[in-house]
């Protein structure tokens, strides 16, 4: 059975939260642990937003894939380490992030999450800036394959009680715009994330921000007021 329900689904690593620098920084020194060669930043921002094999995949082409694995693991064993170690406190909220997601949430629309991130690591971000309950679907890597991909964005749609017209995906990386158009729903790019603004138009985004503040307007245009 069809429901109304409109669904506004938010990447987190570079649309809600700026994490890139413990990103790079554990990438970077598990790159030097397991004696590979050095990785730059702006190659590891450029993968932000894939699940870690992915992303491992992404930087060492031509490598196997069960060294994507070991990789993978040892990446995510350096970026908990270097958490604690540095007793890294919240990655900063995006300028507007709690008062467009209220906003929106008030109005009427549903919100979700569909990231590359973790459940732990999701679940951090959540508690740490008290957001968690303006949620009503979190999606991450631990449970579906890596953007592109369209499971995170069928899966939190039908945990919504949406339909794909009614379906929004915000995010900041081109692996968003195409993981919005392969699940059939409209997409909106951010800018101040870790993809341009003429990458994420390419990869589909329907629109392009460069503030928070602006995607209300856009929201309704694209499906209309709750």
């Amino acid at each position: 059975m069809k429901t109304d329900n409109k669904l506004i689904i938010f990447d987190c690593d570079g649309t809600l939260v700026d994490s890139q620098h413990m990103i790079v920084k554990a990438m970077q020194e598990t790159f030097a642990e397991m004696g590979l060669d050095a990785v730059s930043d702006t190659a590891v921002r450029a993968i932000i937003g894939l699940s870690p094999i992915e992303a491992v995949a992404a930087l060492l082409p031509g490598t196997e894939a069960a060294f994507h694995d070991e990789v993978a693991a040892r990446f995510k064993s350096v970026f908990y380490r270097l958490r604690v170690a540095m007793n890294a406190g919240p990655d900063p909220l995006y300028d507007g992030t709690i008062e467009v997601l209220e906003a929106l949430n008030g109005a009427g629309y549903l919100l979700g999450v569909a990231t590359g991130n973790s459940v732990r690591g999701l679940n951090r971000v959540l508690t740490e800036h008290n957001i968690g309950h303006l949620f009503v679907t979190l999606q991450t890597a631990d449970h579906h394959p890596s953007k592109p991909h369209p499971s995170m964005i069928q899966t939190a749609v039908l945990e919504a009680g949406s339909q794909p017209e009614l379906a929004l995906m915000i995010g900041d990386t081109s692996y968003d715009m195409m993981m919005a158009r392969a699940a059939l729903v409209g997409g909106i790019g951010v800018n101040w994330g870790y993809h341009g603004a003429e990458e994420l138009a390419h990869a589909g985004a329907a629109h392009v921000v460069s503030r928070f503040h602006d995607i209300p307007d856009i929201v309704r245009e694209m499906i209309g007021p709750v």
